[in-house]
């Protein structure tokens, strides 16, 4: 596909319904690991209560030195209405068998896609004529093995980790995942004419009785008759158009809701009945105008993100999803990759609303394994089932603008590797044909032309880390559209320049957007003295269980390296004052055009040696305590044209910037404590002062009112600070949290990737002065009350649950 004009926006909203339920199952777990039982809630990630066996861990260094193993989960329920009843599983890791009443109901192998079993053949009678079943409860048992390591080469975590849902229906009902909306936008016929969206609703019900059913299907309106024989499926197709729609961006994510209801002819009453959220949007991908959005030329720049949520392990709670799209939204990216597997509906629904592009990846590896148990092993019997679950789950999100079918394939020198391109990507349209197929291709050695028939399969070519041939292979084959699926951080202004000068590359995607957990030591720093190499020597890097190459720590805290790709991004714009009687201010309102950071001195800690997905260290602070007088390197980042460093209101130097000085200024200034201040001739200006000593810690909660559901979540950051509020750099400071009422404490840990206490422990020492904290609601509604003792003055919260 040479060029893609794609259009589709839709929403799988919570579902209302009457007679078709959805229920969450997440509550009320037995839970047996390693012959011990404890009641959990869902979601749920054995993994990260017991935390790394650092060195040890049978998931190794690719695993974070997690021990992973077996479990068994095992929850009783009565026979709900309904003449079918399911679960569905969001997600189990991995090899997951579901038994009910003792008897096999269904099994899954893959960790990351959803899964549904009909358990209706298996349970008790609601209304039995047999005494002995009457009014008893059924039993559902989830056997999980992830025992056979490593087979994975990031943090997977163990168990049920994402939500589970009981599901009742009639026999007649709208299939799972049944309706798939597609929008095309049409052009005014007149240059005041209106815009016109034609939206097409494809709506499959699916009768699963032993009788012939018939029903009406109404979307908006509209009426559709179905006849269906016992077992069948049927689609049937509705269109309707909107004038002037707003369309979806991520700058305006705007959504559209339509209303899609089936009847049961014989009782006229309703057998399903959705509410379904979309939105409008068209787009396009071509070597001559790259990446158009609704008719403007957007450039992307991506965040590789990995499933796990940081300090809660894998287990995906909505609000940990939520809040990593939205971290990713406030660091200036505007797509993330779904590095290397199918994410979760609640992350998709944040990138729905918040306004994030998404390329939503399928696989790791194929046929050739990266690791003795990984997906190679079923590959043949599981891929199409496990692309038909990521597509039909997902194909209705207007975040999603590409499918990916695989990363870094080990077979890649193979040339029946094109054959299994072209089988995934067959999978993929048969279910959805509106979005390009994409694929990240790499090189570890001098060959790379040698893969141009695998590149033809793919309508969007990935690079990893191969930007540097773009202009060669632009010449070799003019037509390719391409977007760097994966970088190093340190690259981010050359990967700037080559998507913002050569449209055919549309687009740059850093590994990665956060820090995660697994692939110990990527992006690490360390001195001179400590264990050398890279993450993948022979032994890895025993003392780490998490990768630290992410703009955004497992805490929040934005990296420097994350302002600066933010800025570059950006387009040049000029700062807003307040006007007031006519006299404008003197400081602008926002200054989110200027930054700056401290490279730390080669010396102060120890000798400073980098690695490949590493930046230098570099520190929003001006604490250099024994340095004095001795020079450190400053780096304001701006697209302002000229800025002045003042140190305790000396000037210190004036700098030119431009893209000629990839829009930084570095100084050299001679260690002084006091404030450091930086202004740009815009006005814009960025300070930073040295603290004192450790004076208390301030807590910061994400809010302060929770929904009383048992799956809210609260993130309190945890900030040592002096007497004058300002942040205490390098604070270690040993805390011990509790929080008693209407919560419950679900993780405290800090963003240091070699501190081995477990992130559910009340117990952490704060790592360059912060911590991060998670309360969980409970069902109950009231106070929640959060008290973190430590060497400094006791310090306290009051959330509300409700």
């Amino acid at each position: 596909m040479r060029k893609i004009l794609t259009t589709l926006l839709m929403i799988p909203a919570m579902v209302a319904v009457t007679a078709q339920t959805k229920q969450l199952f997440d509550f009320g777990w037995q839970f047996t690991h390693n012959g011990k039982t404890q009641t959990v809630d869902l979601p749920h990630d054995w993994d990260i209560f017991e935390g790394p066996n650092s060195g040890k861990g049978a998931t190794g260094t690719g695993g974070g030195w997690f021990e992973a193993g077996k479990g068994e989960y095992r929850k009783t329920f009565k026979t709900p209405s309904g003449e079918v009843v399911k679960l569905h599983f969001e997600g189990v890791y991995q090899k997951a068998e579901v038994f009910v009443n003792g008897q096999k109901a269904g099994q899954h192998h893959y960790g990351y896609t959803p899964f549904t079993v009909d358990v209706t053949p298996f349970l008790k009678l609601k209304n039995s004529k047999i005494e002995k079943l009457k009014n008893k409860l059924n039993e559902v048992v989830v056997k999980v093995d992830n025992s056979e390591q490593p087979n994975c080469r990031w943090y997977s975590g163990s168990g049920i980790y994402r939500h589970v849902w009981l599901e009742t229906m009639p026999a007649l009902h709208i299939a799972e995942n049944g309706v798939f909306v597609t929008t095309e936008v049409a052009p005014p016929s007149a240059p005041e004419g209106a815009t016109i969206a034609k939206v097409r609703v494809e709506v499959t019900v699916q009768n699963e009785g032993s009788n012939d059913q018939q029903g009406v299907v109404e979307v908006e309106g509209q009426r559709q008759e179905v006849s269906l024989k016992a077992g069948e499926s049927k689609a049937v197709t509705f269109t309707y158009t909107i004038n002037n729609p707003k369309l979806w961006s991520p700058e305006s994510p705007y959504l559209y809701t339509a209303s899609v209801a089936l009847k049961n002819n014989s009782s006229n009453s309703s057998n399903s009945l959705s509410k379904i959220k979309y939105g409008i949007r068209s787009f396009s991908f071509d070597a001559e105008n790259g990446f158009v959005l609704n008719g403007k030329k957007v450039l992307i720049n991506g965040a590789c993100v990995h499933h796990d949520d940081g300090v809660l392990g894998a287990r995906a709670f909505d609000d940990a999803e939520i809040r990593k799209v939205r971290q990713m939204k406030e660091a200036g990216f505007n797509l993330i990759r779904t590095s290397h597997n199918p994410t979760t509906r609640a992350f998709l629904d944040a990138c729905d609303s918040l306004g994030m592009l998404v390329i939503d990846e399928a696989f790791d590896g194929w046929r050739t394994q990266k690791n003795p148990y990984d997906y190679s092993t079923v590959i043949d019997s599981c891929y199409r089932e496990d692309i038909h679950a990521m597509v039909l789950r997902d194909r209705n999100h207007p975040s999603i603008i590409s499918w990916s079918i695989g990363n870094e394939v080990i077979e890649r020198k193979d040339i029946r590797v094109v054959y299994t391109a072209r089988q995934m990507k067959k999978a993929i349209h048969e279910l959805d044909t509106t979005r390009p197929v994409t694929e990240a291709l790499c090189a570890w050695d001098r060959d790379w032309e040698i893969y141009d028939p695998h590149a033809e399969v793919l309508d969007v070519v990935g690079y990893n880390y191969m930007i540097f041939k773009h202009a060669s292979d632009h010449e070799r084959d003019p037509k390719r559209v391409i977007w760097q699926t994966e970088s190093y951080p340190r690259d981010a202004f050359r990967n700037w320049a080559v998507a913002n000068d050569y449209p055919y590359v549309v687009g740059d995607i850093v590994w990665t957007g956060l820090d995660y957990l697994g692939e110990s030591g990527i992006g690490r720093n360390y001195y001179k003295g400590e264990r050398e190499g890279e993450s993948w020597i022979e032994g890895g890097q025993p003392e780490w269980h998490g990768a630290p190459c992410g703009d955004v720590d497992i805490t929040g805290w934005r990296k420097p390296i994350s302002y600066y790709r933010e800025m570059l991004w950006k387009p040049r714009n000029m700062p807003m004052y307040e006007w007031k009687d006519g006299q404008r201010s003197s400081t602008p309102i926002e200054d989110d055009g200027l930054y700056m950071a401290v490279k730390e001195p080669n010396g102060y800690h120890g000798e400073i040696h980098t690695t490949m997905w590493s930046v230098w260290p570099t520190w929003s602070s001006w604490n250099w305590p024994g340095w004095e007088g001795k020079p450190v390197e400053v780096e304001v980042y701006t697209k302002d044209p000229q800025v002045n460093l003042f140190l305790n209101d000396k000037l210190i130097d004036t700098k030119n910037v431009s893209q000629d000085t990839e829009f930084k200024a570095v100084f050299s200034v001679p260690y002084e404590a006091g404030t450091l201040r930086a202004q740009t001739c815009w006005g814009r200006t960025k300070t930073l002062r040295t603290a004192g000593k450790p004076a208390r810690l301030r807590l910061t909660p994400d809010r302060t009112v929770m929904a009383a559901d048992g799956q809210s979540l609260t993130f309190v950051t945890v900030e040592v600070v002096d007497k004058d509020g300002t942040p205490v750099p390098e604070a270690a400071i040993s805390c011990e949290a509790t929080v008693k009422g209407a919560g419950k404490l679900l993780a405290f840990a800090s963003a240091d990737l070699k501190d081995t206490e477990p992130y559910t422990s009340p117990r952490v020492k704060t790592w360059n002065g912060r911590a991060l904290l998670v309360v969980r609601s409970t069902q109950q509604k009231g106070s929640v009350s959060v008290i973190i003792k430590s060497t400094l003055p006791t310090s306290s919260l009051t959330l509300k649950s409700k």
